[in-house]
Parts: structure tokens; C-alpha cells; sequence
């Protein structure tokens, strides 16, 4: 059986209300790499906030990391004892050069197709 593709959460997202082993989606840019924890740390600012999510690397070792570029990541949400959630890496991925407004153009409409099909298959199942 093939693992869920992920859901895009946005990096302000990421909290403890994620779910465990929830499979997502994010990005951000590679701030640090430790290759003896296997953990990387990305970078996002929102408004003028930054943001952090906290990388499992462990699966996807070795990988060049260029830090201060731009990664996407597809893993699982997992939580840790007194500290934010971290993301399982499945997939660790270099896109620098993307253009992240419209990603995130492109997540929002994603989530109202999705919302929307929702509400159509509710109302055509009652």
C-alpha cells in the first residue's frame, strides 16, 4: 500500500495541532543542517513573523544541504516531548528559484476545490 500523498500545510501552520503521523507537505529555507542528529531546520517569514519547522532527516540521508536555499519536504507529523512537531522526511527536495506566492496561491485554491467538493458530495449523498 502506498503511503498518503500529504496534505500542504503552509510552514505558520505547523503546530501541535497537527495530527501524529499525519502525512504533509511543506517548505521553507535550509537555516541548519545536523548530519549527526539527522535534523535540518527551515526557515519561513509570514507578515513579519518567522517561522520554524523542524526537519527528521534520518530517511533521506545522505543529501547535499545547501544551506540557505529553498526545500520542500513530504514526511509524516510527529511529536515530541515539550517541544513543536517535527517532520518525518520522506522526501527532501532543492527548490530554490520557486515562486512561493504563487504556491501558496495555489494551496489556498486547492483547499476551497477541496472544501467545495466536500460540500457538493455531502449534499448529494443526503
Amino acid at each position: 500500500m502506498l503511503p498518503s500523498a500529504g496534505v500542504y500545510y503552509l510552514p505558520w501552520e505547523i503546530n501541535r495541532s497537527v495530527p501524529e503521523g499525519e502525512a504533509l507537505r511543506t517548505f521553507g529555507r535550509l537555516c541548519s543542517y545536523d548530519l549527526a542528529r539527522s535534523e535540518a531546520i527551515l526557515t519561513a517569514q509570514h507578515s513579519s513573523a518567522q517561522y520554524q519547522v523542524c526537519v527528521d532527516t534520518k530517511f533521506v540521508e545522505p543529501f547535499q544541504a545547501q544551506l540557505g536555499s529553498r526545500y520542500m519536504v513530504l514526511g509524516e507529523a510527529k511529536h515530541r516531548e515539550g517541544e513543536g512537531p517535527v517532520v518525518k522526511a520522506r522526501i527532501l527536495t532543492c527548490v530554490e528559484g520557486m515562486n512561493v506566492p504563487l504556491l501558496e496561491q495555489a494551496i489556498q485554491e486547492q483547499r476551497k476545490y477541496f472544501n467545495e467538493r466536500q460540500e457538493w458530495m455531502g449534499n448529494s449523498t443526503s
